[in-house]
């Protein structure tokens, strides 16, 4: 069971979920840090489709996209001796598929808006859609401690790895604070970011910050 390789790249929010579900879990594995621009044999061995990070290889076989990667994990290592990242509930576990899909469909979109866009103007554009975004998911929190009820899942682990790039997004809009503008959401980064496997798992918001603008000079 502990023949478990992960294929990552430190700065991927995706890659960052599979090592928050394993780290979860309590499962030991080899880390292997990818170069997107310059892939290795064994990710495009892994991972034929779409060549990308992150890949869990477990005894010899690959699974791929890391929403899947963190619900097999969860069915892989399931026993009472850790905790479970799906709700037993079919519905409760339907609601975690579908926000975490959620996170991908527009979370990820509208903060690579943010990202990709250069003018002043335009940012702000992204900015506000992505501010708006946010909003729905603070709604969905509402009063409870995480995304989809009293347990931190799957819905958490989507969205939780963004966090990191808040500070750089605000940089970059020059006024966008989550704290202001979604506090019941920033509280919650606040809970997760108590729970070890998270903050062990996720970078500092200042080295994405930094590994954005080198990336912008063209030095990565």
């Amino acid at each position: 069971m502990d023949d478990v390789i992960l294929l990552d790249f430190w700065v991927s929010v995706f890659g960052q979920r599979v090592r928050i579900a394993l780290a979860e879990k309590g499962v030991h594995y080899e880390n292997r840090e990818e170069n997107p621009q310059n892939k290795t044999p064994l990710l495009l061995e892994m991972n034929p489709v779409h060549k990308k990070i992150p890949v869990l290889i477990h005894q010899g076989k690959p699974v791929c996209e890391s929403n899947i990667i963190v619900q097999y994990i969860d069915e892989v290592w399931h026993d009472d001796k850790s905790p479970s990242l799906l709700p037993s509930d079919p519905y409760l576990r339907a609601q975690a598929r579908f926000w975490a899909d959620f996170v991908d469909k527009k979370v990820y979109e509208a903060g690579k808006k943010i990202w990709m866009t250069e003018g002043e103007e335009d940012r702000q554009v992204a900015k506000k859609e992505l501010i708006e975004v946010l909003k729905v998911l603070e709604g969905q929190l509402g009063e409870k401690p995480y995304l989809v009820g009293e347990s931190f899942g799957l819905a958490d682990i989507a969205l939780i790895p963004f966090s990191v790039w808040f500070h750089a997004f605000g940089k970059m809009t020059m006024n966008m604070n989550i704290e202001r503008e979604c506090p019941k959401l920033a509280a919650w980064v606040n809970r997760c970011m108590e729970r070890e496997a998270v903050s062990k798992s996720l970078p500092h918001p200042h080295k994405i910050y930094e590994f954005d603008q080198k990336k912008k000079k063209g030095h990565e």
